[in-house]
């Protein structure tokens, strides 16, 4: 079937092709009736614009590139899916590239983006020190917005979780349950979450006990490190005991769960276990995980306002950081009710 054209609408609608590409692209006001006649004609021929036209006149591809670290992480589909929508809001598609942790890869990613001509990058940067070249380069061509973790002061446009604010959520709440003998279980690497994490909990933890601001153990963001964390610390006797594992993310919480349940332990009795982002993943585990939930629709939001203030052709100017309120989720792996063991 040969494509529908803007003649072929004009010559429905008895319009000019000028007045339906204005009525079309809404770029001048047209009088109620014409635009009404000229919709109606374009909808009963099936008429659809083309974009790669549409892309060379404006100069605009109507394309954001986002690039991510790990889409196995099951935090970032979440957010993904509130980027596209609002976004899409917005008229714009979203091009996805996963790098695999990898700062190299990253590195290319965001280049073959710039080569297609997006007209803008989000990017969740595997490292805040790694990857800072390539994104303030990027910065300098197309508007970009850091989220989630961020590369740096200066570098771009960021907006991400109050790490420190959610870390101080979960200590306070290890305090009001009588627990005393924590220990965080976080990710190894210069990853603006994990650092701040880890340093919130290590400036927080003292209010807990003497020794809890050193009991740290760093792996990776994943459940096999969780499980292998509690190998590492969990004793065969009650002798000093932890009584709870503060985990950088959901995904070490839920293997630091299964783990201690193989183990025999009682979570919450003997031990709590308190999770980072509230993946959907936290609400089925066994027990059903405290944890801190990330605000990923505001993270969206706020990605896509940013965006939108910064001029067409990128550039260095002032840059905004945006750090948005976490919320705690208590849930059985921590309940109140439970009493640490003696």
């Amino acid at each position: 079937m040969a494509e529908v054209t803007l003649r072929d609408v004009a010559r429905a609608s008895g319009c000019s092709v000028a007045t339906v590409s204005r009525v079309l692209a809404g770029t001048r006001p047209v009088g109620a009736e014409t635009a009404r006649t000229v919709r109606e004609a374009a909808e009963r021929l099936g008429y659809r614009p083309n974009q790669v036209a549409r892309a060379l006149r404006s100069r605009s591809t109507g394309t954001v590139g986002l690039v991510l670290p790990q889409i196995t992480n099951p935090f970032f589909p979440a957010l993904v899916r509130e980027l596209e929508h609002a976004l899409h809001a917005e008229g714009r598609a979203v091009l996805l590239a996963d790098c695999d942790d990898d700062p190299v890869t990253e590195a290319a990613r965001i280049g073959a983006f710039l080569e297609r001509q997006v007209d803008a990058l989000l990017v969740i940067p595997v490292d805040e020190r790694r990857s800072r070249d390539a994104v303030a380069s990027a910065a300098a061509r197309v508007p970009l917005v850091l989220l989630d973790r961020g590369c740096g002061p200066g570098v771009a446009d960021s907006v991400a979780v109050d790490n420190a604010a959610g870390m101080a959520l979960v200590l306070e709440h290890l305090a009001a349950t009588g627990r005393r003998r924590p220990c965080f279980v976080g990710a190894a690497g210069t990853a603006s979450a994990a650092v701040e994490r880890r340093t919130a909990y290590e400036a927080g933890a003292g209010a807990l006990g003497p020794e809890a601001a050193g009991r740290v153990e760093l792996g990776d963001f994943s459940v096999e490190w969780g499980r292998a964390a509690v190998d590492r610390i969990w004793p065969s006797g009650p002798a000093g005991r932890l009584d709870a594992l503060v985990c950088a993310n959901d995904l070490i919480a839920v293997g630091a769960l299964q783990r201690l349940r193989q183990l025999g332990a009682d979570v919450p009795g003997e031990v709590v276990v308190t999770g980072f982002d509230d993946i959907p993943l936290a609400g089925l585990a066994d027990p059903a995980l405290t944890t801190v939930r990330q605000p990923a629709a505001e993270l969206a939001a706020e990605a896509a306002w940013l965006l939108a203030r910064q001029p067409a052709g990128g550039g260095v100017g002032s840059r905004r950081t945006v750090r948005l309120a976490p919320e705690l989720v208590v849930r059985a792996s921590s309940g109140s009710g439970a009493t640490p063991a003696k």
